[in-house]
């Protein structure tokens, strides 16, 4: 194991992005004091944003604020940027800052290649930061992977899910998504 590794704060990271060393054009995200270069966005990843963020919009109206592949900060070393957040309304729309955990009601990510980072690394360090409800759309296997219960370790719950199965989101019970809604129409 490495013990010499430097890790980045989010303040730095920042710095950094205002400085100009990283090109407007890339995509990265700070996870755990380390920049991480995310995967290109394919089609079926796009589309999956496009049919979970409407579907959201429809549902949930005006209870929330969705922000799509926008930062969040975990704590002072992680900043990633989720494919779909779902957050609290802020008066200033987090013009002053990102959201928190503490104002995430639940973060989506679709997996169509990024499937084993999304359960391996991002739900780690979301369930550190005590996100209370983390899934990951596989577009691919055509499953909905959900997280709940956080704790330093991890997550204490995860249940894969199949397409035909009904769920709700823990701060919005009486909003029922069906997985197959949020999938290409086969």
């Amino acid at each position: 194991m490495l013990t010499n590794i430097r890790l980045i704060r989010v303040q730095e990271y920042h710095q950094m992005a205002e400085m100009g060393i990283f090109h407007p054009e890339e995509r990265l995200e700070l996870i755990a004091g380390q920049i991480v270069r995310m995967s290109a966005k394919g089609t079926a990843h796009e589309s999956a944003i496009t049919r979970t963020e409407r579907l959201l919009r429809q549902r949930l109206g005006d209870k929330v604020l969705l922000r799509i592949q926008s930062p969040v900060q975990l704590d002072d070393y992680s900043e990633p940027e989720p494919d779909i957040s779902v957050v609290k309304l802020n008066l200033l729309d987090y013009d002053d800052h990102h959201p928190d955990a503490s104002e995430v009601f639940l973060l989506i990510e679709i997996a169509d290649s990024s499937l084993k980072y999304d359960r391996e690394v991002k739900a780690i360090a979301y369930a550190k930061s005590g996100i209370i409800e983390y899934c990951i759309l596989d577009v691919i296997g055509r499953k909905l992977y959900m997280y709940r219960l956080p704790s330093p370790d991890g997550y204490h719950s995860e249940s894969i899910l199949a397409e035909d199965v009904t769920i709700s989101p823990l701060a919005f019970p009486d909003c029922a998504i069906a997985i197959r809604e949020l999938l290409r129409k086969v």
